[in-house]
């Protein structure tokens, strides 16, 4: 019953979002990575070499299926019925996708980028740009793109290790051995730059290009602070009760949340109403508010 909640819960939305998402995944591999024989990261970039040294029929289209699709039925239990048959999905976009511009459009991407022509530098930051715009598409409306994060969402506790180090570690090696398989570092560093890119665009589409700022003000008199932050920006804040470690007195730590824009302001305003107030300040990726009154 559970599973069938779950699939139940499936937009069509998602999976035209999804959709996009790997179109926009094919292109920045096909049209800017692949030519030039870059290499992506996590499966995409594993298959990418095994297409290269095996038989032309087994394409990267082929292995992307063939590599993806175990990984995510594998995390079914972990992920849930929903999360499985987006990244299924996503993929399979993904490698019809490409199959498509290799083989089918009339669009030469045998030996250059149509649009980049054989400059490394170009190919490597677009390519890295446009996948993690797709990549981060799929993330951000429920689906992924690659196995190797299901893996590491499993196996990175396990080693004592975070996913993003899990991830990276995997990407490391593979470089490694597509350095050692052509014989060449050249490609394999300019893949890292690919990785680098995608990784900060991906970044930007999950969590935002303009983050929040959450603000903690530490200050002996909280009445009068938040009087003139509630004039200066009509938004709520939390006032929460403290006490100094050293001092022994009765503080009280005020919470907000602000967007870059108003957090100068901020500091005049609660430094001009107490000198001696303490802040600090950190990104935020996500806001959620309550609907309830």
């Amino acid at each position: 019953m559970k599973n069938n909640s779950a699939l139940g819960k499936l937009r069509p939305l998602n999976f035209l979002l999804l959709t996009a998402a790997g179109i926009v995944n094919a292109i920045g591999v096909t049209i800017f990575l692949a030519p030039v024989e870059l290499y992506d990261s996590g499966i995409s970039g594993t298959s990418m070499l095994l297409s290269q040294v095996t038989p032309s029929w087994m394409s990267l289209s082929v292995f992307l299926l063939l590599l993806n699709t175990p990984l995510f039925l594998y995390g079914l239990k972990k992920q849930g019925p929903a999360f499985t048959v987006y990244a299924i999905f996503t993929v399979a976009v993904y490698s019809v996708s490409a199959w498509l511009i290799t083989d089918v459009l009339p669009v030469d991407v045998s030996i250059a980028s149509p649009l980049a022509g054989s400059d490394l530098l170009l190919c490597a930051l677009f390519g890295g740009i446009i996948s993690g715009l797709g990549s981060g598409l799929a993330i951000r409306f429920g689906g992924a793109m690659d196995g190797i994060e299901v893996m590491a969402v499993i196996f990175a506790k396990r080693l004592g290790i975070t996913v993003g180090t899990f991830v990276m570690i995997y990407n490391v090696i593979l470089y490694i051995i597509c350095g050692i398989v052509i014989r060449s570092w050249i490609l394999p560093l300019y893949s890292i730059v690919t990785y680098m890119a995608a990784l900060k665009t991906v970044d930007y589409i999950v969590e935002g290009l303009d983050r929040s700022k959450s603000v903690m003000i530490v200050t002996m008199i909280p009445q009068e602070v938040c009087e003139q932050l509630s004039s200066a920006f009509e938004q709520g804040m939390t006032m929460i009760s403290a006490k100094g470690y050293y001092s022994g007195l009765e503080k009280t730590v005020v919470h907000l949340i602000l967007n870059r824009f108003q957090i100068g302001r901020m500091k005049d305003i609660v430094h001009a109403v107490d000198p001696a107030a303490y802040i600090s300040i950190s990104e935020v990726a996500d806001v959620f508010e309550s609907n309830q009154k």
